[in-house]
Parts: structure tokens; sequence; C-alpha cells
């Protein structure tokens, strides 16, 4: 059976793996892996978006035109 670590015991191995290198590598590579899912998610939402105002016969175009109206 393993022995139970006391609360200062936790605290201090916390603080020495925060410093290690090898620990901010990987928290490093989780963060660019979670960005780039966001990142997907996101485009397919835009998809979706876009298939809709496409099937409600709304264009680019015509979204642009309102754009540069607006601008004025």
């Amino acid at each position: 059976m393993k022995k139970q670590l006391t609360d200062t015991q936790v605290e201090i191995e916390i603080e020495k793996l925060q410093k290690s290198p090898l620990v901010k590598l990987a928290m490093t590579e989780e963060r660019l892996k979670r960005k780039r899912r966001n990142y997907l998610s996101l485009l397919k939402w835009y998809e979706k978006k876009g298939k809709e105002l496409a099937d409600a016969g709304i264009t680019l175009e015509e979204l642009k035109r309102i754009d540069k109206e607006m601008s004025i």
C-alpha cells in the first residue's frame, strides 16, 4: 500500500513540478492542441451558419454591400 503524502509534502511536490521544464513542455503542447480543437469547432460552427445563410438566399456579395453601406 502506498504511503499517503502530508499536505505539506503535496505543496512541495506541486511547487517542484511547476518549475519542471518537462511539465512546461507538456502543458504548452496540451494548450496548443486545445487551441486547435477550439478553432476546428469554431470553423464547423461557421460552416453551419454559412449553410443557413446560403439556404436563406443570402450571398457574400450582399453582405459586403450591406457592410459598405453601413460604413458610410
